[in-house]
This record gives structure tokens, sequence and C-alpha cells, in this order.
């Protein structure tokens, strides 16, 4: 429930007012780079620019290959080269408008977790949040639960990581095909699948939450997982030795003292939605960007930070320092899906998705992550799937699968998994300071950030 404050109408309307007197300004350049497209983005600042614009251009499925961002004072200074999906350099300017709505909207103003980056409109559904420990055929109690109360699955996204399980469900009534807005029904719809989720051995507690209106699915995922601690670990929560999660990111955090920031950097394999992973997850935990640079032109990415706590202050304690390893090293982990995609394209029909990871329990399969959709008439999903006793998952089973579901199921090797079978990472310290100094310190003295290039160690 949100609660109505004086204070917040008067933020937005000096929000209004920077607006109109500094509009922010969107360029794409075309020339500078042969093998990338330049997005420079100039605005008044305020808390959560840098994620606004990194979650357009994730939703608009560009790459990231570099980034140079610079937030320290009253105004917000980035440059993004991106390319499309397979590479190439943007053959039109598609990014400008959402940029520019992205920046100047008020849906943007962090008054709360739903109110956040990148909305999606889910007025037509029903929204189910659910998070609790994960196990061997939870998602297929889950749909069982969902389909027995007559609700149909619109769509759906589950992630897993480290024992823990978080999910949102886009659900409307089986017979008018409308959202449930029954206040019993949705009591109901909660105790059931809190009963589910709960299990015997959570000793975390599960949760569930049921809502409509607005809300940007992977943005609240990661939200959910951060409530969940999936950064901890304990006796019950442990990663299979030699599984993809068990790799972990090189995560390095240090206090400048002489600029009063903490400058954390980052080193892992790259992947698609790494840079928004990362800047959620800095965000979650209330600190703020001021400088940055990325680079992810080859297999591996690496990340620079400069930051402080939203308090002004850098990093002060070494459970702190802790904390903010952990937390970047599970941002990183949660997309990296285990196992074998399965992709199942076909006629929607009520009950599908029950059917579906039934028969992946009963084949001794566990769903480390899905994405469902429904489009018309027609469902597209993606599941995960891992052998439940941890091991490759055997061609036969898949074979039994497929049978059992009468539906094409296509057998599709992870991008991400593959990436991540890259050579063995070093794990000492690193700077991209050092890594690529030439062209972050011309970067921010060109900024006027530093008097000369000379002055960044």
């Amino acid at each position: 429930m949100h609660y109505w404050s004086p204070s917040l109408d008067v933020d937005y309307e000096f929000e209004k007012l920077v607006n109109r007197m500094h509009p922010p300004r969107v360029t794409v350049d075309q020339i500078t780079d042969k093998k990338s497209t330049l997005i420079k983005v100039d605005s008044a600042n305020k808390r959560g620019s840098l994620l606004e614009v990194v979650q357009v251009l994730t939703d608009l499925n560009l790459l990231i290959k570099r980034a140079y961002i610079s937030s320290d004072g009253g105004w917000f200074m980035d440059v993004f080269h991106v390319t499309d999906h397979y590479g190439n350099k943007l053959s039109e300017d598609i990014v400008t408008d959402h940029i520019l709505q992205s920046l100047g909207r008020r849906g943007c103003s962090f008054r709360s977790l739903r109110g956040s980056v990148g909305v999606q409109y889910a007025s037509e559904n029903t929204t189910i949040e659910l998070t609790g420990r994960d196990r061997p055929g939870l998602l297929s109690e889950v749909f069982a639960v969902l389909a027995d109360l007559k609700c149909n699955v619109v769509a759906a996204e589950i992630w897993t990581h480290n024992s823990r399980m978080a999910s949102i469900v886009y659900i409307t009534d089986e017979e008018t095909s409308l959202p449930i807005n029954d206040p019993d029904r949705l009591a109901k719809i909660k105790q059931l699948l809190l009963y589910v989720l709960k299990g015997d051995l959570d000793r975390r507690g599960a949760q569930t939450a049921v809502s409509v209106g607005f809300t940007h699915t992977q943005r609240r995922l990661h939200q959910l997982m951060y409530a969940d601690r999936d950064y901890d670990t304990d006796e019950y929560d442990t990663v299979p030795e030699g599984s993809s999660s068990g790799r972990k990111p090189v995560v390095t955090v240090e206090n400048c003292v002489e600029r009063g920031y903490t400058v954390v950097n980052l080193r892992c394999p790259d992947r698609p939605k790494l840079l928004f992973d990362t800047v959620c997850t800095l965000t979650d935990m209330q600190y703020v960007v001021f400088h940055s640079t990325i680079i992810a032109e080859g297999p591996e990415a690496f990340q620079e930070f400069y930051i402080r706590h939203t308090d002004g202050c850098p990093i002060s304690s070494e459970a702190e320092r802790q904390r903010v390893i952990h937390c970047l090293e599970a941002a990183v982990k949660r997309r990296v899906s285990e196992g074998l995609r399965l992709e199942l394209c076909g006629d929607d029909r009520i009950g599908l998705l029950s059917d579906v990871t039934r028969i992946f329990r009963e084949n001794g399969l566990s769903v480390t992550r899905a994405e469902v959709t429904t489009r018309g008439s027609t469902a597209v999903n993606a599941f995960y799937v891992i052998d439940s006793s941890g091991q490759q998952v055997k061609s036969e089973t898949i074979e039994a699968v497929r049978n059992a579901i009468g539906e094409t199921i296509k057998v599709k090797e992870d991008e991400t998994l593959t990436k991540s079978k890259s050579p063995a990472q070093q794990t000492g310290g690193f700077s991209l300071g050092n890594l690529f100094r030439n062209r972050s310190e011309k970067f921010l003295y060109n900024l006027g950030l530093i008097r000369s290039c000379s002055e960044v160690a």
C-alpha cells in the first residue's frame, strides 16, 4: 500500500521544473565508432537515471559493448557503445524516444518497489509474486494449484539461485479471461500457494503477493531475490560441485580515500543484460553510481563503479564490503541458467503448464529457470532443466518427455552457459583504471572531472 505525503508532490513538481529547464538530450552517433553505435545521454541528475537508461537499452535487446558514465554533481552524462543482438550497428534510431520517455516520466521516481524502471502494463492480468526455497517439483505443484483454482497462466518468469526461487506469474480467470479481483478468491490463491512454497525445510520463510497494476518483470525478480537474501548460504543451501552457479565472478571492493568513493571492480564472462543486473543490485542496496567504465568487447566483461551510499558515505566496514561482493556475485549468477534449454511452442490451452511441468517431474527433471509467454492462441515457453540428481540430462529422458507432451520441443544449449565455460579466470585483484587508462582518462578529462590525465592512478 502506498501512503500519500505532501512532500511527494513537492518533489514531483520540482522534478518537472528541472526537466523543463534542462530537458534530457539523447544523441545517436553512427560515425565515431566503426563497430558500434554511440548513444550519448545528457540530463539533469536524479537518483535512478542510470538504471532507467540501462533498462531501456536492455529492453530493446541491445548489447552494451562499452560505456562511460558520470553523474557527479547536478548533471548526468553517459556514453554507451551498443550493437544489436547480432553484433551489428543499429540501422535506425530506435532508442531516443524510449530514453527521453523514461527520463521524463513520473513512474520512475523510486517511491516504491512496484513503481520501478521500465514499467510493463499488467492491468489486464493479475500478478502473483512468489519467493521460497527451491526444490524438485515445486513449479509443477504451483501450476497444478493454479489450474485447480481455475486460473489461466498468461505469462510467467521463474528464476532460481542458491536454492532459492522467485517467480512472477500473470494470470486471468479461466472462464472470463479477465483479471481476478475477488478478495476471497485471491486470499485462497495466496493461502494455497504459500502452503506449497513453505514445505518442510524453508528456514527463511516463503512469501506470496497478489496485485493488479504496473511491474517490470526482471527488475522485480531482482528485488524479490535480493529481499529473500539469495546471496546468503547455509547448510541447506549448497551449490552442487561443478555446476555453472559455482563459478564465481571476480569482484573487488576498495575505498578511494582521497576522492571519497568506494571503487567496485567486477570481471566475469560477458552475456546480455549483465550491466542491467549489476546496476539493479547496486540500486537495491541503496548505492549511487557516480562514475563508471564498462568494457565488454570480448568473451569477458569488465565493470568499474565509483559509488557512495545514498547518505553520501563510502563503504565503512568489512561486513558491508563483503555484502557488496556477495550481492554482486548473486546478481551475475541469477541469470546464468543451468541445464538444457527446452523450447515448447504450440497451441495454448488451459492447464498446459501444469501438464508440462508434471511430465518434467515424473521424468526426474528439475526446472532451474522458465520463461512463459502467450502470443494470441500460441504458447511460447522456454524451460531450463537439469536432472534431479544434478547430473546431465540424458537423451532418452528428453525423448520420453517429447512423447509424453506430444508437442514440438526444441533442445538448445544456452549461450550464457556456453560462454561461462571459457578458460579459468584469474583470481587476483584488477582495476579497469589500469586496463583501460588511456580511454577512461581522456573521457574523464573531457568532462572536466580531472585536471590532467595523469591524475588518475
